[in-house]
């Protein structure tokens, strides 16, 4: 018997292979017995329990898809699945595993050299060592081809000037993936190392979303590496773009996990809730109406989040999907915490139901990583041929 068999309304169950429900498994109990009785306090000292970290690295969590160096070496649907108990617990919580796994270790495992494999893979697979990712600019988010980060080579050093913003763990890691424009305009990933002279990482307060989480801006100012420091396997916009989409798959996955908390909340407060001849509020139909619209719209996330697994781990996904995937499923999850919400009334609001926690969360899952309008302008150009950027 699943843990929330009012979730799977289709059998999803069904179609999964064992080693894929003993991963779900693996990170249902993680999350229920070690993350679920902590997250409230963290979310309203907007602090991240990075006691946490090694856990996590033991249960095989840090770059779970990946292969040697440690890591669990799963399927790709298996991988989702564990994002998608992670954001079950929190949207913080998927976030630092995410970015470690899908921004940082992809990266150096897809386009680093031996020797920075070595270095930093088994390190952050164990989660002795915590990373992040520096693209998105104070000026530049949706457009990363105008960063203004810049590289400049001196010798066999290169001096990296500039900003990065909205960085999750920036303060946190051990390492940072600076992207950063080149004297020949390319853009190269710069591996920087917490400590670095010139190198410095400050933190947004004052959040609303995504308070069980490290946000940070990077300052970088006269930051000398080593040329050995650059990921010597890509260069140009494809390098950060394809880590996004590794980011914008578990993503997917995750927002299924956020929906499947506010659906369950609301329908065993319907179930117990009673009002008008002392009748449970589920037996009216305008609560079963918006009960069914979440199940419905949770199933069919829960089969295309599947099947794009199934191409994933088959290499035919094509980036769009993984687009299709983060579009539709962040959307969803929005919906459906917005509907929780109303079914609760006044109690909704409160941090005795995780509903408006996750709510907060989903409007920064929903904008992150690619917004909404960028993941439908990618599928448009998909099937038209005919790029909008511009």
């Amino acid at each position: 018997m699943p843990a929330f068999p009012g979730v799977d309304y289709l059998d999803f169950d069904g179609v999964l292979h064992d080693e894929e429900l003993l991963a779900r498994q693996t990170a249902r109990q993680f999350v229920d017995q070690q993350f679920l009785p902590i997250v409230e306090k963290h979310y309203r000292e907007a602090t991240f329990p990075t006691e946490l970290v090694p856990q996590l690295g033991t249960l095989g969590f840090f770059g779970s898809n990946l292969k040697g160096y440690g890591c669990a070496e799963m399927s790709n649907v298996a991988y989702g699945l564990v994002m998608q108990e992670l954001e079950r617990g929190d949207s913080g919580l998927r976030s630092f595993v995410s970015v470690q796994s899908a921004l940082v270790m992809y990266p150096i495992y897809a386009y680093g050299s031996p020797a920075q494999k070595q270095k930093w893979l088994p390190r952050l697979q164990s989660g002795g060592a915590v990373g992040c990712f520096g693209l998105t600019e104070p000026q530049f988010g949706s457009n990363p081809g105008g960063m203004l980060t810049r590289a400049v080579r001196r010798g066999d050093r290169y001096v990296l000037n500039g900003e990065k913003m909205w960085i999750t763990n920036g303060s946190l890691a051990d390492l940072a993936l600076v992207w950063a424009r080149c004297e020949d305009d390319r853009v190269r990933g710069f591996l920087v190392e917490k400590g670095t002279k010139g190198f410095r990482s400050h933190d947004v307060h004052g959040k609303w979303s995504m308070r069980a989480s490290v946000t940070s801006g990077l300052s970088l100012s006269d930051c000398e590496v080593g040329a050995d420091s650059v990921l010597p396997g890509v260069d140009g916009l494809r390098g950060p773009l394809s880590c996004l989409t590794q980011a914008r798959y578990g993503i997917g996955w995750g927002a299924i996990g956020a929906a499947m908390a506010c659906y369950d909340t609301a329908l065993r407060y319907a179930k117990s809730r009673k009002q008008f001849a002392n009748k449970p509020i589920a037996s009216h139909q305008l609560v079963q109406d918006k009960l069914a619209w979440m199940i419905t719209e949770i199933s069919k996330a829960q089969l295309l989040a599947l099947h794009v697994g199934r191409l994933k781990d088959s290499d035919r996904m094509h980036p769009s999907h993984a687009s299709m995937l983060k579009m539709n499923n962040v959307w969803m999850a929005r919906e459906t915490a917005r509907l929780a919400r109303e079914l609760l009334g006044a109690n909704g609001i409160v941090e005795d139901y995780c509903i408006m926690r996750h709510m907060n969360n989903l409007e920064s899952v929903y904008t992150y990583e690619g917004t909404h309008d960028i993941q439908r302008l990618i599928i448009g150009e998909r099937i038209t041929g005919i790029s909008a950027y511009v």
